[in-house]
């Protein structure tokens, strides 16, 4: 009874933490709407799509907390509980991290910013999703397919790879601007950075769906 008890408290986090990675891919693709509206000239539809980031990133705390709160009900082994909660910070690390960057594709929204280097960065958010997208998916396996989990983990880090090259293009191609002002050039920068940890953070996500297939 104990044992039927605890698999049920681990499906309720898992299903809390599907929840959460949910909505957490629901920022990237708004993240990359965004970017792409400031690339189209669009800049009061960025703006919806920024505000839609904000409101789920707010549920997304939310989330975070009942998470929480259920693991410290039941009788789950402390090892699976806390490769499940480290499973859910780092889903609301990057949450944080789509935030940070939809506050300064914000700041970018009145700067001149050549259409270049715009199109470098959807680039990268277009990868982003297909992560964000990728990690959802092997969360959604973990609990019924652990193989395949473990599959669409090493996925996860091969679209990591692709990021970090187009990150070194995209950072080259920011050097060579020289009309640009030197606040907007550190906006653009940091921004930058922000991507390429949004994929770090999916990447380490997805180092704890391995680890916790060893358990299923």
């Amino acid at each position: 009874m104990e044992k039927w008890f605890a698999q049920r408290r681990k499906t309720k986090l898992l299903e809390l933490a599907y929840r959460q990675i949910t909505l957490s891919i629901d920022t990237v693709t708004d993240l990359d709407k965004a970017m792409n509206a400031v690339l189209s000239n669009k800049n009061e539809e960025a703006k919806e799509s920024i505000e839609r980031l904000f409101v789920t990133e707010v549920e997304i705390d939310n989330l975070r907390r009942a998470v929480f709160e259920e693991a410290t009900k039941g009788n789950l082994p402390s090892k699976e509980r806390e490769d499940l909660l480290h499973l859910v910070k780092r889903l609301d690390v990057l949450a944080d991290h789509v935030k940070d960057s939809a506050r300064n594709v914000l700041i970018l929204l009145d700067e001149k910013v050549p259409g270049e280097i715009w199109s470098s960065y959807t680039d990268i958010t277009e990868d982003l999703v297909k992560c964000a997208t990728t990690l959802r998916k092997a969360l959604e396996k973990l609990g019924v397919n652990p193989a395949k989990a473990m599959e669409l983990a090493k996925e996860v880090d091969v679209i990591e790879g692709r990021v970090d090259d187009k990150y070194l293009k995209a950072k080259w191609l920011l050097l060579q601007q020289k009309e640009l002002k030197t606040p907007t050039i550190i906006v653009l920068k940091d921004l930058l950075d922000l991507l390429e940890q949004i994929a770090d953070t999916c990447c380490d996500t997805a180092d704890y769906i391995r680890v916790l297939t060893v358990s299923y």
